[in-house]
């Protein structure tokens, strides 16, 4: 079971139906993907809730989500092929933000680009 295609799967089918909040399970890689679609003001903010002996993080939505996925395989992107993953999966240029695992960190390719750093494609939201 992939947790990160299921909180994305859920924040689609939640901000498609309207709700303004959805509520996931909570992992420090969905927590860092949650960090930098509020950066990106994808979401209005998030914050961890204790649910039985489970944490989950409670997700309040801003509504401004078009669309928003998983991307698999996890394909390995250079510094110089950052433009033909943007033309696959965003549909105009600064429309929309990839999520990468870098090296320093889970970034969009916006801040991948601007640190000189490859990494993973993680998702993309737009």
């Amino acid at each position: 079971m992939d947790l990160l295609a299921n909180t994305i799967n859920t924040i689609k089918v939640n901000e498609n139906a309207g709700l303004g909040y959805c509520t996931v399970s909570s992992t420090k890689l969905i927590r860092a993907v949650v960090e930098v679609m509020k950066r990106s003001g994808y979401i209005s903010g998030y914050g961890e809730v204790k649910v039985g002996k489970r944490m989950m993080i409670k997700i309040v939505l801003a509504r401004r989500i078009n669309d928003v996925g998983i991307i698999k395989p996890r394909f390995a992107v250079a510094l110089g092929d950052y433009q033909k993953y943007e033309t696959r999966y965003i549909p105009s240029k600064d429309f929309g933000v990839l999520i990468l695992s870098t090296p320093k960190g889970i970034m969009t390719n916006r801040e991948a680009k601007e640190q000189r750093t490859g990494g993973r494609l993680l998702a993309y939201v737009y």
